[in-house]
């Protein structure tokens, strides 16, 4: 890339997407409680992670999606800025982070859905395209 003209290519736009991600996860698990009084179930933003492991179900496993979110953030964001260091093709590394923000979009999913094997194995592509980020300056 010329270093002259840096732009912001789709694998920076998949960055941000992967940021926001757990926020979504976070609102989905809190979004039931919103206006209803903390007497009644309501979310406690005086002791948000209090309330959130008191949580069951769905709202439960959004907040564990949320958690997995934000740990899969590092290796992401780490493949993607040493492909574009490295030089790698910029549209195979396009195609690789549009690819693991969707796995990860369908991992939510099915995390929130209670579909651990579905999950399980999203999760493990999602991580292989990840590694293929990671991987795809290598000549």
């Amino acid at each position: 890339m010329n270093p002259i003209y840096a732009r912001f290519t789709v694998a920076y736009w998949c960055v941000l997407i992967a940021v926001l991600l757990p926020y979504a996860c976070a609102y989905l698990a809190k979004y039931r409680a919103f206006g209803k009084p903390r007497g009644k179930g309501g979310y406690d933003n005086h002791d948000p992670r209090g309330w959130l492991a008191r949580q069951e179900g769905w709202q439960a496993r959004a907040n564990a999606a949320q958690a997995n979110s934000f740990e899969a953030l590092p290796f992401f964001i780490g493949a993607v800025i040493i492909a574009h260091q490295l030089g790698a093709p910029q549209t195979r590394v396009d195609i690789l982070a549009l690819l693991f923000v969707t796995l990860r979009i369908i991992y939510i999913a099915m995390y929130v859905a209670g579909l651990p094997t579905v999950r399980s194995a999203i999760w493990a592509l999602a991580f292989l395209a990840n590694l293929a980020i990671l991987l795809s300056a290598l000549r």
